[in-house]
């Protein structure tokens, strides 16, 4: 039997393929493997933005409603067993190993499958296996041609925030974007829609029609709000009030930051859909859900020997834009020191930028990945700071800086945050593999 190392080595290796946007590769290989994709209701969750945040509260709540729940996510934060999760627990390294080599046996007679096909491939026979009474699927890139839609019984659609984000891939315009995230729209399965930005919305309308059944939008049908007064501490608790038609309720919510407000609420939405189609999550058991709810490195505050930790995956402008905010509406102990890395491909003037006036000093580290930049001087070129040599060196810069009683920010690419969270709380973390 192949290790949970040697069946991941093997998955990376198929990174080389890169990604492949269109569906026939993923319809022939679920055909191939008796349709697993056909077997359990999903909640299929799009979005640039707070798509993961949203599938947490969705999910949490129908598990706590008694139903036995599947959850579909990526990337995962520190082990690929994370992306798979049965009733809120990822599955065993064992059992991952086991259900990568029975499909890599099955691949020769298979389409020739990426990384995050078999990834999805793998999610929709375990839902199955464990016969699942509901599944959230979280969509990895755009929507119309993601290898995840090709979800059979959709019980209900909700695209959250678009934002810029993947342009090369899906369009340079929040229109184009709209367009790709609305691919996993389907007649009769009601929609439930964060999206304010009017050019996603235009584009987006035509294909909610098409559904033939009344789509929700935040700002008219629902929406939600922060209930933070003055500037509380950075682990305050978070209460949001809540609007669904002319229902309001006000509850507190176990993820951090007035834009999870919005999140809560296209997450109630899409609950409320799902109790119109026979799911029985009452309203008292959604408040317990969310204020249980938990999503790791997304605006997560810590303490490590004397100061305050924030980390959070704030991979695009949008994302940063929201630690931003988060940042200016809470106390922060100073000095404010901001560990950051990203990828080569993301706009780090827009990510730096939203940071400006908020910390004190700015230290760059980033994992040696494939798309990590050579030469840290791109960040230094945006923002002065310091250039580390490794991860373990600019955690250690940056502590030092912020000293005891100060405050450590950790944002940017998942890489970072995930290296960085693993040192900190020592959460162990799959073996380095290369891309």
């Amino acid at each position: 039997m192949a290790s949970y190392e040697e069946a991941l080595r093997w998955l990376y290796g198929l990174s080389a393929r890169g990604v492949r946007l269109e569906l026939d590769r993923m319809g022939g290989a679920v055909a191939h493997r008796g349709h697993p994709e056909r077997d359990v209701p999903v909640v299929h969750v799009a979005g640039t933005n707070g798509k993961g945040s949203v599938c947490a509260l969705i999910e949490r709540a129908l598990r706590e409603a008694g139903y036995r729940t599947g959850h579909f996510a990526s990337p995962h934060l520190h082990q690929f067993t994370e992306r798979v999760r049965i009733d809120g627990e990822p599955l065993s390294e064992a059992e991952v190993a086991e259900r990568l080599r029975e499909l890599r046996s099955a691949l020769p007679s298979m389409p020739p499958l990426t990384f995050f096909e078999i990834a999805t491939l793998m999610a929709f026979e375990t839902f199955r296996d464990r016969a699942c009474d509901v599944a959230v699927l979280e969509v990895g890139l755009g929507g119309r041609l993601d290898a995840t839609n090709v979800a059979h019984d959709r019980r209900v659609s909700v695209i959250t925030r678009i934002a810029r984000d993947h342009t090369r891939i899906l369009g340079d315009t929040l229109g184009a974007i709209a367009v790709e995230k609305g691919g996993i729209l389907r007649p009769g399965v009601p929609a439930v829609l964060g999206v304010r930005e009017p050019e996603a919305r235009a584009a987006l309308e035509p294909l909610v029609e098409a559904t033939g059944v009344p789509g929700w939008w935040i700002g008219e049908d629902f929406d939600g709000r922060s209930l933070d007064e003055g500037t509380p501490a950075l682990d305050a608790p978070h209460r949001v009030s809540l609007r669904i038609g002319a229902e309001t309720h006000e509850t507190a919510l176990g993820l951090a930051g007035a834009h999870q407000a919005t999140n809560a609420a296209i997450a109630r939405a899409a609950l409320v859909r799902l109790r119109d189609r026979g799911f029985a999550v009452d309203d008292a058991t959604i408040d317990r859900a969310f204020a249980a709810a938990r999503w790791p490195g997304r605006l997560e505050v810590f303490a490590d020997e004397g100061r305050t930790v924030v980390v959070d995956c704030a991979h695009n402008p949008d994302g940063c834009e929201a630690l931003a905010a988060f940042l200016r509406s809470r106390r922060v102990p100073g000095p404010a020191v901001l560990l950051f890395g990203a990828m080569t491909d993301k706009a780090h003037e827009g990510m730096l930028a939203p940071l400006d006036g908020l910390v004190d000093h700015r230290v760059y580290a980033i994992p040696p990945m494939p798309r990590a930049p050579e030469d840290l001087a791109v960040f230094t070129a945006v923002r002065p700071g310091e250039i580390a040599p490794t991860v373990e060196a600019g955690l250690a810069r940056a502590s030092e800086l912020a000293g005891e009683g100060g405050t450590l920010i950790v944002a940017g690419s998942i890489f970072l945050v995930q290296e960085v969270r693993a040192r900190l709380l020592g959460v162990p973390s799959d073996p380095p593999i290369a891309m």
